[in-house]
């Protein structure tokens, strides 16, 4: 960690000044929720390009690559660098889905990095006295909603194949910026405000102490050191992920979670001992004259994306264009889209799930059939797709704690990642200057509908059900577009309608991630406030859709290929950043 270290840590405090300089001159405050502001240019370069949701990480990624590094190495160090400036959001108490392209043999895989449930966990998991399933809000806090994480181990296998700097080289700007502090962002103080104010970190004193200074919430611009989560780090540059999973940080979570001032949870070490990565082949739908790829179960993210998308091929939404018009069409292949992914997607490891069937272009005409242009459908029933089982719907809840980001480098190495510690600051558990994440509370809180088994329902090592929907789309076997967001469910139509709008509209990305959201899960149909598309709600009740005019917080990041150069797109509603060279 000698001269690389010293090259990258001043490169990335140069660097990290110029973006938030330049960050500064384009944002104004923003609430988590995110909110709309006006345009800028699309990022263009020819070399390398870094897009994420914080200017101190891009600028970092951007350094690693400028040092020698690979997509992967930015990748570890990105990941780090958000853990830190960014902890509401992504780290390595979380779980991830990375999706991967070797540069030199155009080999497309995935990572799933998602979090498990402990060993001990039964379907009735979730259920209180009576059978009756716990409330949402009361689960999400404390340790029976932390799963075992995957992001750390996901990076360091990851990393070992794809990686060309040493492990311990691209975690040293996290190191450095955790030990000389770093400022608390407007995006960062907003969300601890909040919070506070709800009392979301009061029955936890560690976690309140590090997101508080004499007793007040962080304030944008404060100073915030983080020196346990320096030394966790160094622990794991020198010994790898077994500091984590197998050594004192393991133990470390396995206390906080089983010990947790409410609902104490039932993890153990062996279950962190247990842990693996499994990297999986990308789930692929053929739209038009693109292929697109990305994440299948435990994610639903890449089944219902190209769900969407193969729903809407019957109909031109090149000569539509955006509109109400295009905009019923989506919502209603959405409706079709999350019907499905209700009853059949979850961890295909533990359950039937009917990958082929879903994608399968006859059934999806089929299917595509019930979308009527003059009027919504209403509620969709799901289908029955080829290799279907028999399952029970899923209403589950998923929050949005999350982040992506996206990295090309010059020998044509690409990652596209979506990372998360679901709600909003987890558990609230904090160890080792990290929080844990709740994803458990993803799986579905009851066990069994209408006498049906519920596919998403908990077992024991089982990946709860996810949106992440990281995406490489191909042309002729090319990749032209890499895309994420954060969201939730809403991950899904956030990513599907960004991809029409680049694909079919021929936005650039910076356009397509300023767009204005419409989404919908097979309710309501929600249109995002202080955007164009808010004046579409006339139109879209005359067709019979229930409108919700609501603020919708994306965290899209995109890179196109276009021409032999990288087109950036960072999403205004968080504090993301494009650079390259």
């Amino acid at each position: 960690m000698g001269r690389l270290f010293q090259l990258v840590a001043a490169g990335v405090a140069v660097l990290s000044l110029n973006a938030i300089d330049v960050f500064a001159q384009t944002r104004a405050d923003q609430p988590e929720e995110g909110f709309y502001r006006s345009s800028r240019p699309v990022e263009v370069g020819e070399n390398h390009m870094v897009v994420t949701a914080h200017p101190t990480a891009t600028a970092t990624g951007l350094l690693i690559l400028r040092n020698g590094g690979t997509a992967m190495d930015a990748a570890v160090a990105v990941q780090m660098v958000l853990n830190l400036v960014e902890p509401q959001s992504s780290g390595i108490g979380g779980g991830a889905f990375l999706l991967y392209r070797d540069g030199k043999t155009g080999r497309l895989t995935t990572y799933d990095g998602r979090e498990t449930a402990p060993a001990a966990a039964d379907p009735s998991y979730w259920l209180e006295g009576g059978g009756e399933p716990m409330a949402f809000r009361r689960a999400v806090p404390g340790g029976l909603s932390v799963g075992v994480p995957g992001t750390l181990k996901l990076l360091e296998e990851a990393h070992k194949k794809h990686g060309k700097l040493p492990w311990a080289d691209v975690l040293t700007p996290a190191i450095g910026l955790a030990e000389a502090g770093f400022s608390v962002s407007p995006r960062l103080a907003a969300s601890v405000s909040r919070a506070i104010g709800w009392g979301r970190f009061t029955a936890f004193p560690e976690t309140l102490a590090y997101f508080t200074e004499k007793g007040e919430p962080l304030q944008e611009g404060f100073l915030r050191k983080n020196e346990p989560f320096a030394w966790t780090l160094r622990l794991i540059a020198n010994g790898g992920s077994e500091a984590f999973y197998q050594g004192g940080i393991g133990a470390e979570i396995v206390s906080r979670v089983r010990n947790a001032e409410i609902n104490p949870g039932v993890m153990t070490e062996a279950d962190l001992a247990a842990y693996k990565i499994v990297e999986r082949p990308p789930v692929c739908a053929s739209y038009r004259r693109w292929e697109v790829c990305g994440m299948g179960p435990p994610s639903s993210g890449g089944l219902t994306v190209g769900q969407i998308l193969k729903l809407l091929e019957p109909f031109d939404l090149a000569s539509m264009g955006p509109g109400p018009e295009a905009a019923h069409l989506i919502a209603e292949a959405s409706r079709l889209a999350f019907a499905d992914r209700g009853r059949y997607m979850a961890d295909s490891d533990f359950v039937q799930v009917p990958l082929a069937g879903l994608l399968d272009t006859d059934y999806l005409a089929e299917r595509s059939k019930a979308i009527d242009p003059a009027k919504s459908m209403g509620k969709a029933e799901p289908g029955v797709p080829p290799g279907a089982p028999v399952n029970g719907k899923d209403g589950s809840k998923e929050s949005s704690g999350t982040s992506h980001f996206v990295i090309v480098d010059g020998q044509g190495d690409m990652v596209s990642m979506t990372t998360t510690i679901e709600t909003g600051f987890g558990s609230g558990l904090m160890v080792g200057g990290f929080l844990l994440n709740n994803e458990l509370t993803d799986f579905s809180f009851r066990p069994e509908i209408d006498g049906r088994p519920v596919a998403n329902r908990v077992e024991g090592g089982k990946r709860p059900r996810s949106s992440m929907a990281p995406t490489i789309v191909l042309e002729d076997g090319e990749p032209v577009l890499l895309i994420g967001s954060p969201g939730g469910s809403r991950i899904i139509g956030y990513v599907a309608q960004a991809i029409i709008a680049v694909l079919d509209w021929g936005m650039d990305p910076q356009a397509a991630v300023e767009m204005g959201h419409v989404i919908n899960r097979n309710g309501g149909t929600d249109l995002e406030e202080g955007t164009p598309v808010a004046d579409w709600a006339v139109a879209l009740e005359a067709k019979g859709h229930t409108v919700k005019v609501r603020n919708l917080n994306s965290g899209l990041h995109v890179i196109q290929l276009k021409d032999g150069k990288f087109y950036g797109g960072a999403d205004p509603r968080r504090e993301g950043l494009a650079m390259t060279d």
